[in-house]
């Protein structure tokens, strides 16, 4: 059985080295300039998060991962060969990863992550979950329209932060992310099928929210990454490419935030109460 490494809240690994000083912490933060795109547009592309050795090290244990009969398979959140349920539109989705695999568990202390994360939340982080995204070549599925806090609404207030990490090279053709371009200010939405279909999502718009649907492609090389507001409206559309579409997606909120659930806040994990902040063994505060 393996060890579930959630029990340590440091790195296991050197595959990400570590500051030692302000110094060099500052070498991995943005610019105020990208702060405010961020603000203005609800997402900051084209992060480098990965060198090409990390970016292999994560394929590798990846290509594991998506074995069902791994070890460790039984410490997942959640883990979905096809969450679509079409042969022909297959995206693996699994949440947990860092509680399995070394490089995967370490990329939450990648200070190329964590630097960005604090200017964007304004304050130390804490890690929510990890999600993993694969979409194989010519029958990759659908990321069907969503806002992220749609399905987060068990925590408050909302200070969340996406970052969505490519493993392959993502582009318009193999189904990279996609964004509507200020959507962070519209209201929560309604949740529909994240795996099947991309048109539902435009049922439960305003005639307003309609005409400002102009979505744009974020198309990434490898080890980059894009961070996203809780509430932009992103989904990513089918990969009818020779080549893989792979991603790590880490969630993370700003130390403070609260429960809103006396329900275990992901599966396996004990509960933490209602009006209580969200700490302890599974959402570790980050350096």
């Amino acid at each position: 059985m393996a060890r579930d490494l959630s029990l340590d809240h440091a790195p296991v690994s050197n595959l990400f080295s570590q500051p030692s000083n302000d110094a060099e912490r500052a070498r991995y933060q943005i610019t105020e300039q990208q702060v405010e795109q961020f603000r203005q547009q609800g997402f900051l592309p084209g992060i480098r998060l990965l060198n090409a050795e990390q970016v292999e090290a994560l394929r590798v244990e990846l290509a594991n991962l998506v074995q069902a009969d791994h070890d460790g398979a039984e410490l997942w959140y959640e883990y979905h060969s096809n969450e679509s349920g079409d042969p022909s539109a297959i995206l693996f989705h699994a949440l947990g990863a860092w509680r399995i695999k070394p490089g995967m568990h370490d990329l939450l202390w990648n200070p190329a992550l964590l630097e960005p994360a604090k200017q964007l939340l304004e304050g130390p982080v804490r890690f929510w979950h990890d999600q993993l995204f694969c979409k194989p070549a010519h029958d990759g599925g659908v990321v069907a329209w969503h806002q992220d806090y749609s399905y987060w609404t068990r925590t408050r207030p909302m200070a969340h932060l996406t970052c969505w990490i490519g493993l392959d090279d993502a582009t318009t053709e193999n189904g990279c992310i996609q964004y509507v371009p200020g959507s962070h200010r519209w209201p929560l939405l309604p949740t529909t099928n994240l795996a099947k279909g991309m048109d539902a999502i435009l049922d439960v718009l305003t005639p307003e929210q309609r005409a400002e649907f102009t979505p744009v492609p974020c198309e990434l090389k490898a080890g980059e990454a894009v961070f996203h507001h809780p509430l932009m409206l992103h989904g990513s559309y089918e990969n009818r490419s020779p080549r893989p579409r792979r991603a790590v997606v880490i969630n993370l909120f700003r130390d403070g935030t609260l429960s809103d659930s006396d329900k275990p806040l992901l599966t396996g994990v004990d509960v933490i109460p209602r009006g209580e902040k969200m700490s302890g063994r599974f959402f570790p505060l980050l350096p």
